[in-house]
């Protein structure tokens, strides 16, 4: 079974001329009880912030926060002492666990910035915060999917305390396959460009739930993230 979530459909966030934020889960002032969570995936925030822009100091706890800088770049500081900026390519993971607190700024001051935050519930509440941050070449990703999150860290990929595990590709008219064990389910968004996902034909911003199915089929021109969820 396959639903598909329009991009169009998603919750908007615009604020102080610097911010233009897009929900696909219920997210701030936008709850929409028929798109809180998709399993232990809670966030996607497709967010574009404009030169300058940016998140304040603020805190987390007991979530798996995952960064995706599509372009432009982001300057990352967080109450770990972590300072970084993450470039585009770049993947970033936080476990918040107990508390941080931590802020985002777009550093340039003529190019914006646009990412992705993507929150998944932990398996256990409590555990100690920490930081990551990889980049994922276009090599790494052109026409084949590319691990970038798993609850191991296998093939070097960023750790995230759940069972699930993240995949980027980046297509130029190639397809892409994904073997789903039983019991298990996708949800896939395309982050750039258009992608057809098990027949839907869809857009940047879409997504669609993948789920009773054996395998997720993926082409199209631009970027897409998979989740694959227990």
């Amino acid at each position: 079974m396959l639903t598909v979530r329009k991009g169009s459909d998603r919750g908007t966030t615009r604020f102080g001329g610097w911010l233009d934020s897009r929900h696909t889960f219920s997210f701030g002032d936008y709850q929409d009880p028929a798109h809180h969570q998709f399993r232990t995936l809670r966030v996607i925030n497709d967010d574009r912030v404009a030169p300058g822009g940016g998140f304040p100091t603020h805190p987390h706890r007991d979530m798996e926060i995952l960064t995706c800088v599509l372009s432009g770049a982001l300057e990352h500081r967080d109450s770990m002492g972590n300072g970084e900026v993450i470039r585009a390519g770049e993947w970033q993971a936080m476990t918040a666990g107990t508390g941080i607190t931590h802020s985002e700024f777009n550093p340039s001051r003529t190019e914006p910035v646009h990412l992705l935050q993507i929150w998944l519930f932990p398996d256990r509440r409590g555990r100690t915060p920490g930081y990551q941050q990889r980049v994922f070449t276009d090599a790494d990703k052109r026409g084949k999917w590319a691990l970038v999150a798993s609850p191991d860290g296998e093939v070097g990929s960023l750790v995230v305390h759940q069972n699930a595990r993240v995949y980027q590709t980046k297509l130029a008219g190639e397809t892409v396959r994904h073997d789903l064990a039983a019991g298990r389910a996708a949800f896939v968004h395309v982050a750039t460009g258009r992608a057809t996902v098990n027949g839907a034909e869809l857009v940047a911003g879409d997504a669609a739930a993948v789920e009773d199915e054996r395998e997720v089929v993926v082409s199209g021109e631009g970027e897409v993230i998979l989740f694959d969820l227990a």
